[in-house]
């Protein structure tokens, strides 16, 4: 343990870079030693508007004027601004907000077996995920996640979660018992490596789903709002889940998180069934207010799509041909680039020269770039990481 972490009175639960960012604008961050760099990262699919966007800052800044805070036991206008913006442009009828990815999963889960237990009259309760997904850290979330890193130490593990491997059918209709309730799956397993689902397997889940009376529970919370070229990845498929969840891009970087579901559901949801202290405050709101009307005004997802076309050109013809890259792949603006070994020295030299990325798993560059990204930025983020890759492996050579 360093010095600076010995003299810290934070836990030391994060293992984090030597840097300390102090300013942001659009696609740049500033640390303060005033040294700039190119964010391909978006504070791990955040800032999706990219850094101190002007309508959410002017949005904020008003609504910090007005009102913070009064609790859910009155009813708050903004909250019914938002929820209304998301139930026009999606598939749901009802909004429950939170704070975060962990707490609308958390009521996802909840809202799955309340529904089942309380409407339904069914007593089930498991929830079936999927290998190398990931869900929150929450007790309930971090059993549900498909990674055993993050059970560690957390013994034991709530009951009613089972787990099977992504694309296998079989272990799927294995795992479906009288007990469950909802199968969950992230379109893009992002942090599992940045696997995309196959259209034909969720269509087979879906169907399964509706053979054995399941709820279907698709968790866009990092692969919402724009993302990965549609304003909700479910929307690449065709399918329409019966819940799915929010949060990261939702407010530009304010914390906030939601659960959304079809109109069926809400009887499941009665007074004092679940509740949130934070959850859907003036402030955050606002903020989800503002970054929802100008990702529908300035189209931002069909920008992804197209931007996101571009990166990946970019990349399989100046990065994807080098004998370390085995794959890229991913939708829109969430890019995953798997290399041949563990490629964290390549994220720590990228730091260095000034570009930031993330790790999806040991061997996979995340690449998650803002919705308003130009192809100039791209091209310069390609290029160096073309570069990162060839010294990389020079240096292993030697």
């Amino acid at each position: 343990m360093s010095a600076s972490e010995q003299a810290s009175s934070l836990f030391q639960n994060y293992a984090r870079y030597p840097i300390s960012l102090v300013k942001g604008q659009g696609s740049w961050l500033w640390d303060d030693k005033g040294n700039k760099y190119l964010d391909f990262m978006c504070g791990i699919a955040v800032t999706n508007l990219g850094h101190a966007p002007k309508k959410v800052t002017e949005k904020l800044k008003a609504q910090l004027d007005e009102l913070w805070h009064v609790s859910n036991l009155f009813h708050i206008p903004n909250q019914e601004k938002a929820a209304s913006l998301l139930t026009a442009n999606s598939c749901a009828d009802a909004v429950f907000f939170c704070n975060s990815g962990a707490e609308a999963n958390e009521a996802a889960i909840k809202l799955a077996r309340r529904y089942h237990q309380k409407v339904k009259g069914t007593g089930r309760f498991e929830i079936i995920t999927f290998h190398q997904s990931f869900h929150g850290r929450t007790l309930a979330t971090l059993t549900a996640t498909g990674q055993d890193k993050v059970k560690d130490g957390f013994l034991p593990l709530p009951a009613g979660f089972k787990s099977v491997p992504l694309h296998d059918l079989d272990a799927l209709k294995a795992a479906i018992g009288p007990n469950t309730a909802a199968i969950m799956i992230e379109m893009v397993l992002a942090e599992g490596g940045v696997l995309v689902v196959q259209p034909d397997f969720l269509k087979a889940v879906k169907a399964l789903c509706e053979q054995h009376g399941l709820l279907l529970i698709f968790d866009e919370v990092q692969t919402g709002m724009g993302r990965t070229g549609k304003l909700f990845a479910y929307e690449h498929y065709g399918i329409e889940p019966d819940i799915f969840t929010l949060a990261k891009g939702i407010a530009s970087g304010f914390p906030a998180g939601a659960m959304l579901g079809k109109g069926y559901l809400k009887d499941a949801f009665t007074p004092g069934s679940h509740g949130s202290t934070f959850g859907g405050t003036p402030i955050a709101t606002a903020a989800m207010i503002a970054t929802i009307e100008t990702i529908l005004e300035d189209q931002l997802p069909q920008r992804a799509a197209d931007m996101g076309e571009y990166l990946i050109q970019q990349l399989n013809e100046k990065v994807a041909v080098h004998p370390f890259v085995n794959d890229v792949r991913g939708l829109g603006l969430l890019i995953g680039i798997e290399c041949k070994e563990p490629v964290n020295d390549i994220v720590l030299e990228g730091q260095k020269r000034g570009l930031l990325f993330v790790t999806a798993g040991p061997n996979v560059i995340r690449l998650l770039p803002n919705l308003y990204i130009t192809k100039e930025e791209i091209d310069q983020a390609v290029g160096m990481i073309a570069e990162l890759i060839h010294d990389h492996t020079a240096v292993n050579k030697a």
